[in-house]
């Protein structure tokens, strides 16, 4: 299983942020439910900046139902942020990339043959449901790698039907999806049955990814409380989070 989790036998300091590249965010500037304009874009960069990430990949949603984003709404976007952070002389690297729901819209893009916004080369951002169980998940993840795409599941430790069953989680790394599990999920901050998730998908060498997944100032707080710095010193302490490999 590929993961950007090594080993290796440094002290970490309780002001220890775990990433520098975050792959996960939705701080592009009025397109779904992150960054509602520039000004706020710009502050949960500089937010970010001081947590020590430098790069950002970011991935607004794209579901059929509620936010029907393409490349050319995430490319403008991506364009005015970029220049944004230019003119405020902001040392800040972005991208953009997209969070698919994998719901029947997705599939009839695949069906389409429309060309996906990746994170890098094949690999895109995905997730499921909040509310209902996948039924087919083998299906599906079938139909996107023959289509050419690997996709990375974005934070499984929300989806709460795996609660009940966490070798679930084995089977998803088992059947080929590469898991990314939200920084703040480790924390509590989604609630005690989600940070047990993630635990132990990081514990068990599950998770390919971890990310901010920041959406506005509540998040950046949180990832900014001394309190969730020493959880995230603990929890990677004794591992290597190579995730610029993606960037």
């Amino acid at each position: 299983m590929f993961s950007i989790f090594k080993k290796k036998n440094t002290a970490v300091s309780s002001n220890y942020f775990p990433i520098s590249t975050d792959i996960h965010s939705h701080i592009l500037p009025g397109i779904d439910d992150g960054s509602p304009n520039i000004q706020t874009s710009l502050e949960l960069i500089t937010g970010l900046i001081n947590l020590g990430v430098n790069k950002s990949i970011a991935t607004p949603h794209i579901i059929g139902d509620l936010y029907k984003n393409n490349a050319t709404t995430i490319n403008t976007a991506l364009k005015e942020l970029q220049n944004a952070i230019a003119q405020n002389k902001i040392n800040f690297e972005i991208k953009a990339a997209a969070e698919y729901m994998l719901d029947s819209y997705f599939f009839e893009l695949l069906q389409q043959k429309a060309h996906l916004l990746t994170l890098q080369n094949n690999i895109i951002l995905t997730e499921f449901s909040y509310a209902d169980k996948p039924y087919n998940v083998e299906q599906m993840l079938y139909t996107i790698i023959t289509e050419g795409y690997q996709p990375i599941l974005a934070h499984p430790e929300r989806y709460a039907y795996f609660h009940n069953d966490y070798k679930q989680y084995n089977h998803l790394s088992d059947i080929g999806f590469l898991l990314q599990v939200n920084i703040l999920s480790l924390t509590g901050y989604y609630g005690k049955p989600v940070a047990k998730a993630a635990a132990y998908i990081i514990k068990n060498d599950l998770a390919s990814f971890t990310a901010t997944d920041l959406h506005h100032q509540r998040h950046l707080q949180a990832l900014q409380h001394p309190q969730n710095k020493q959880i995230f010193a603990n929890i990677f302490a004794g591992k290597t989070l190579n995730q610029e490999i993606i960037f």
